[in-house]
């Protein structure tokens, strides 16, 4: 009977083994011209094509200086003060832009604000207020002042990971300037600047021409250098008003210098991650929470694993791998890279094969080889004792 246990567990051992070599799948292929940083190779080449981008067409263009007009334009949502000589609180008060970008006062026709200065629109008001007959015509009938400045559209398109319409400079209700300090006039809204725009769209990403930033208004158009930003040599900015229009051009390559938190980048990114190996049975036994998914901007592969928990364990867990799936911005193809994780952790020209981690990439845990044994051999093992006693009991009765 001995004999024809010891027969049984011989068996199990062979039955897992077959198990194991059905249970290592093939790398992950890719398509020509998905991989996008040099990481994703495995022997470090880098898939750039330079481009050379021109300035759009039809346009004056000007220095950002000159860009600037060293005076302040209004927006929709801007507040103003409108103060009326001789008027306590009929006419004079706080007037906000409306969405049509117009201050309306009673008793007069709309005045266009929106992208005029201080002075224009208060004279627009002057005209309206004594075609009314409501005020005499002196030259200071109308004095009018900003108070706040509020958010307003840029488009940003191009090298930035979210392209489209953002909202730049909002306030929250209890930031809102006068509400603390009392009566005043003029605001520097810092949250409406071409850095602040570019972080909304989620960033500049890695192929980024920070050298040569378009910013197009009306019939104009500037180029910023914005490359001393990254380093903090450089504190050149730019206000933006409503309808601006922001375009990142793309170099073709990959930089790792303009990939970690700054003015021009996001200060971290979410990742998706599954770890569904042995050491941890489920994402919630592998401790991947919210904090977990959210990384620094600038987090590599390697640091993405430690944070899921897919590095460490006994010797059984040796030979794990992990893939990275990722998506090439420039073309859009994705990518899925795969390395052994040990080889990684141990090997010295790890720099070279450990990508860097964008928005929205997913990492996944792979068990293995030895994993893939034991796993048969249990799956197996739980089958044969099952079945055991019944033998034992059967060569009792016989």
């Amino acid at each position: 009977m001995l004999q024809s246990v010891f027969a049984w567990r011989t068996t199990t051992c062979l039955l897992g083994l077959l198990a194991t070599g059905c249970a290592v799948g093939p790398a992950p292929e890719n398509l020509s011209g998905s991989a996008w940083m040099p990481q994703h190779s495995e022997y470090g080449a880098a898939a750039c094509e330079a481009r050379d981008h021109a300035l759009p067409t039809g346009r004056a263009t000007v220095s950002p200086a000159d860009m600037v007009d060293g005076a302040l334009r209004f927006a929709p949502g801007d507040r103003v003060r409108v103060a009326v000589l001789g008027d306590e609180d009929t006419l004079s008060g706080i007037y906000v832009v409306d969405s049509n970008g117009n201050i309306n006062l009673p008793g007069v026709p709309s005045v266009p604000a929106a992208g005029k200065t201080e002075r224009v629109v208060a004279g627009a008001l002057r005209q309206s207020l004594i075609a009314a007959s409501l005020v005499r015509p002196l030259s200071r009938a109308v004095d009018l002042r900003l108070i706040e400045s509020g958010g307003v559209p840029i488009s940003v398109t191009g090298a930035v990971f979210l392209s489209g319409s953002v909202r730049v400079g909002e306030r929250r209700a209890e930031d809102r300037v006068g509400q603390r300090e009392g009566e005043v006039s003029g605001d520097a809204n810092s949250g409406r600047t071409v850095s602040t725009a570019l972080r909304a769209a989620g960033g500049v990403r890695p192929d980024a021409d920070i050298s040569r930033i378009i910013v197009i208004r009306d019939d104009r158009q500037t180029i910023l250098d914005m490359s001393g930003m990254i380093d903090g040599t450089q504190r050149l900015d730019l206000g933006v008003t409503a309808g601006d229009r922001i375009i990142v051009p793309s170099t073709g390559c990959f930089r790792a210098d303009i990939v970690r938190p700054s003015p021009l980048t996001a200060p971290g990114i979410r990742v998706h991650m599954s770890n569904l190996s042995r050491p941890a049975n489920n994402n919630a036994g592998a401790g991947i929470g919210t904090e977990t998914l959210n990384l620094p901007y600038g987090t590599r592969m390697l640091q993405g694993l430690v944070a899921m928990n897919c590095i460490g364990g006994s010797a059984m867990n040796a030979r794990r791998r992990a893939v990275l799936i990722s998506r090439n911005p420039m073309n859009g193809r994705s990518v899925v890279i795969e390395r052994e994780v040990e080889e990684l952790v141990r090997g010295a020209d790890r720099d070279s094969v450990d990508p860097y981690l964008m928005p929205g990439d997913a990492l996944a845990c792979y068990d293995s080889r030895m994993m893939n044994f034991a796993d048969a051999i249990s799956l197996v093992t739980g089958a044969v004792n099952a079945v055991t006693p019944a033998a034992i009991l059967s060569g009792a009765i016989d």
